[in-house]
């Protein structure tokens, strides 16, 4: 596992026995962040003028004050030319934020925020704005969390959330949306612990293969239903439906114990909704 050491800014190799203390960082990639190549041949003076470095820079300034000295960043610690290693960086991506210290999610805009497993996998999580004064943890925030995510606030607060059925699980990323379509599903890889080998071009078809590999491990049937069109108006029951994660084609459909529909608004919303303010 690479980490970067944030007081010297330079980025260490260690082995599965000897890692330290690391903070990790959850943000959204843009325009100007740092790669590996670059942290590695560029110096200090070559990176200041990119945000990315900035936002590096940020980080371990937040980590060093809390003594922790080496943090986690995606965009510098994994060598994305190298398919092998990008892809196991993704399948072990889940056990490096439950093995965090601390987790700091950077929210630069309202576009997107952290995956689920961001929120769930790290003992702690700190929410920081742009200029990287905090928002709030995930705990005092947790109803506002939940209230976006669908993640039940009691899990934000520790409760395992193996006790979720897989639907649910699936439901909190139903707001959800990636560049790439494969990463809508890669995403959700650590909460479902499985793991599989990325195939960038396959698009959607990798929400099927997440799913393959979730029911060779799991007698939880809420898996077997998928939704059509959300302009369905069929008949409906009290069954608890929910949204699957989407990009594109997928924010349309729904998944449901035993039956294929959409849900009807008002038990969409209560359940798990897509407004975020449908349960005030």
């Amino acid at each position: 596992m690479r980490l970067l050491d944030a007081q010297a800014i330079v980025i260490h190799e260690f082995t599965p026995d000897k890692i330290p203390r690391y903070a990790i960082l959850s943000h959204t990639w843009r325009d100007g962040e740092v790669s590996f190549q670059e942290m590695k041949d560029f110096s200090p003076e070559q990176l200041r003028g990119k945000p990315g470095y900035r936002k590096i820079l940020a980080c371990c300034n937040q980590a060093l004050s809390l003594g922790i000295h080496y943090v986690w960043i995606d965009t510098c610690c994994i060598d994305k030319t190298s398919s092998a290693e990008l892809s196991e960086a993704i399948n072990s991506m889940f056990r490096w934020y439950v093995t965090a210290s601390a987790c700091f999610a950077c929210l630069d805009d309202y576009s997107d925020g952290p995956t689920p497993s961001e929120l769930i996998a790290p003992v702690q999580v700190t929410f920081f704005g742009y200029d990287w004064i905090s928002l709030g943890t995930r705990e005092s925030l947790s109803s506002i969390v939940s209230c976006i995510t669908g993640i039940p606030e009691d899990m934000l607060h520790g409760r395992n959330f193996r006790m979720a059925t897989i639907a649910a699980r699936m439901s909190w990323a139903a707001n959800r949306r990636t560049t790439r379509p494969e990463d809508m599903a890669y995403c959700l890889l650590g909460l479902f612990d499985v793991s599989m080998p990325l195939l960038y071009g396959e698009g959607e078809g990798a929400f099927i293969r997440l799913q393959e590999e979730i029911m060779k491990s799991s007698v939880d049937q809420s898996i077997f239903a998928w939704g059509m069109n959300p302009e369905y108006t069929g008949d409906y029951d009290d069954t608890a439906c929910f949204p699957i994660p989407g990009g594109s084609k997928m924010n349309d459909w729904y998944i449901r114990r035993g039956t294929v529909s959409k849900p009807p608004p008002e038990l969409h919303r209560r359940i798990f909704s897509l407004d975020p303010f449908a349960h005030s």
